[in-house]
């Protein structure tokens, strides 16, 4: 198996479950605590019935069965979990690969703050349809931000510095 193969496993894995990815790292400490954190944030958040509602169009009742209290911690340790897979699986050698998970978490976190509110024209996304969104939106502003900072660090490692100068 290529190493790239077992780096997206990780990935796919934290994406299914968090935790799976570190337990394939052999993080198995770190692996427990966030599938004990996935556990008890969707327990208490109720993210399974408000997964389900939304998808059924059920959002005013997906909403109402929400603990967004809890909800919000949700994008963190579920961002969290799929970059430590992937950071790890590569061997940290991934500069800058922290940006589109943290952008991600922000921005689903607050996404999860204007789920009963927000409205794209007249419909409500409510608490799984607007953090997604926002969430996507947070990962394209990351890799974009990763792109530029990894552009500026080779431009920068090219010029010449002036005491290098003739």
């Amino acid at each position: 198996m290529k190493k790239t193969d077992s780096i997206w496993d990780k990935v796919l894995w934290s994406i299914a479950i968090p935790g799976f990815g570190q337990y394939l790292n052999g993080q198995y400490v770190k692996g427990t605590v966030l599938l004990v954190l996935e556990f008890l944030i969707n327990s208490n958040a109720r993210l399974n019935t408000i997964i389900l509602l939304s998808f059924q169009g059920k959002i005013a009742e997906a909403l109402d069965s929400t603990n967004l209290q809890w909800l919000m911690f949700y994008p963190c340790v579920y961002m969290y979990g799929i970059w430590d897979a992937y950071y790890v699986a590569s061997g940290g050698k991934t500069e800058h690969s922290v940006y589109p998970f943290v952008l991600a978490a922000y921005f689903g976190t607050v996404g999860i703050i204007y789920a009963p509110v927000f409205r794209i024209q007249g419909t409500l996304l409510g608490p799984v349809w607007l953090p997604m969104i926002t969430a996507g939106m947070g990962i394209a502003i990351g890799l974009l931000l990763k792109h530029f900072l990894l552009r500026f660090s080779r431009q920068e490692k090219k010029e010449p510095s002036e005491s290098e100068s003739p």
